[in-house]
């Protein structure tokens, strides 16, 4: 009893500390570095870029060659995304198994696509190493 009072007042110390954390022992854990408005933006504008970039390359090498599928793969994104992103993240979180189908998926295409650069990249690599020599 007495230690969960003496973690209670630690922790209501803390919270009258903006920079300090506590740790699972109940503990005021070291001072840590407050983010500026700046670094925040800039995280979530890295994450907001990293997972798009994802998203449209998904699509696009799923889409291969078809535009219309490739139009229709990414407003179909930007919709899931918007919409039901907390939906799919609850589903995610319950269902792990399908983020695996997800990343299994991404990185069969995303071989496939190196693969097929690859070759479509041939010939003009040939031809640069010929006017080379």
């Amino acid at each position: 009893m007495w230690r969960e009072l003496g973690t209670t007042t630690l922790a209501a110390r803390a919270a009258t500390l903006d920079d300090c954390h506590i740790n699972r022992d109940g503990t005021i854990a070291r001072r840590v570095r407050r983010k500026t408005f700046g670094q925040a933006a800039l995280q979530i504008v890295a994450a907001d870029v990293s997972m798009s970039l994802d998203n449209v390359l998904a699509v696009a090498g799923a889409a291969r060659e078809h535009p219309i599928v490739l139009v229709f793969g990414l407003l179909l994104s930007i919709t899931l995304m918007g919409v039901a992103a907390n939906w799919v993240a609850r589903l995610l979180q319950k269902q792990r198994w399908i983020a695996y189908i997800g990343l299994a998926i991404i990185f069969y295409v995303a071989c496939e696509m190196i693969y097929r650069g690859a070759h479509e990249l041939k010939p003009i690599i040939n031809m640069a190493s010929t006017l080379l020599e």
